[in-house]
């Protein structure tokens, strides 16, 4: 793949970013590599050199790329790293994230991450790339350090049908959280946009800036907790989320003044009051969607781990009852 590619952007991609616009097209190559051109100044916008990837498109803009006699994939390298599946077939694997594995590399955490374990258990020719070589199968996220159940895709269709459905909010994914505090209301929403903290660049906070991402948030009630001697009480929620912003469901839930029990980001840094836990109580404990391919209804639902459910154990002496939600939903929690 070689010489000058000319491309004029479609209504398609009206707002779409320079270089995952580039990199979905079928002549060009995948989106890191031509993230690495854009950054190279080999990529014309209108007839100007633009070096930012996150440039935003608009319908009818004139696009050039210089494409070099090879362009040099970087290979990501594969480890046997155990995964945790629950459903896999030739399109997709849906599995249950262990705490503390990054999805994807990242600053400080060139190996050992989720994509390292797909290549081994798929290899590297049987991934979706819409994401980037260094992000192969990777359809969504979940932080490092919150579990639960999350999607990969074994193609580039499959990826983006997927991506698809999260955007068209289809794809149902619901998570458990225990937060601090009373929380009256047996069911509420967060709609409130989210975007990078300027004072913090670690952190997303809540933001009137016109660049912000809509990002909405409802919760049920599941079980109530009486304040104990070290603390202000706690309630157990059902999350849906309805956006997947980075940090979503821990930046409502701080803004709210409900933040979630042992987020070293977000919470207050009180160990007796977070029982112990130095990460956030947040479980990824069920996905539902249409697959892509088959159009079979796939649904899963996962317990919670050890370190969560040993913190409900702990705090049940002081529960005051559950909703008809909790009910329902509780007892699937544990194994």
């Amino acid at each position: 793949m070689s010489g000058v590619f000319r491309h004029r952007v479609s209504a398609a991609g009206q707002g779409e970013r320079l270089d995952a616009y580039l990199g979905s097209l079928d002549a060009t190559p995948s989106r890191s590599a031509c993230a690495r051109l854009i950054e190279a100044g080999a990529v014309l916008v209108n007839g100007e050199v633009e070096t930012s990837k996150k440039r935003v498109l608009c319908e009818g803009d004139g696009l050039e790329l210089s494409l070099p006699d090879e362009t040099p994939e970087p290979t990501l390298a594969p480890e046997p790293i155990p995964l945790d599946i629950r459903y896999e077939d030739d399109h997709l694997i849906v599995l249950s994230k262990q705490a503390g594995l990054v999805c994807h590399p990242a600053v400080g955490h060139a190996s050992g991450t989720l994509a390292n374990a797909l290549v081994y258990h798929c290899g590297p020719e049987h991934l979706g790339r819409l994401q980037g070589d260094d992000r192969p199968g990777i359809v969504h996220r979940l932080d490092r350090d919150t579990s639960g159940l999350m999607l990969a895709a074994k193609d580039d269709a499959t990826q983006r049908a997927l991506q698809d459905l999260i955007r068209l909010r289809t794809l149902d994914r619901r998570y458990i959280t225990l937060v601090h505090g009373y929380i009256a209301p047996d069911t509420g929403i967060v709609d409130a946009p989210i975007a990078r903290s300027t004072r913090d660049r670690v952190r997303m906070a809540i933001s009137d800036d016109p660049l912000a991402r809509q990002a909405i948030t409802t919760f049920t009630v599941l079980e109530r907790f009486e304040a104990g001697p070290r603390d202000e009480g706690y309630t157990l929620l059902e999350c849906h989320l309805y956006t997947g912003r980075t940090h979503q469901i821990r930046v409502h839930m701080r803004h709210i003044g409900h933040a979630c029990v042992g987020d070293p980001l977000y919470g207050r840094g009180n160990l007796q009051a977070d029982r112990g836990l130095t990460r956030q109580f947040l479980h990824s404990w069920r996905v539902s969607f249409t697959h892509p391919v088959t159009g079979e209804e796939i649904e899963r639902r996962d317990t919670l781990p050890d370190d969560l459910l040993d913190v409900l154990q702990e705090i049940q002496p002081l529960s005051m009852g559950r909703t008809p939600a909790g009910d329902e939903i509780v007892p699937q929690l544990w194994y």
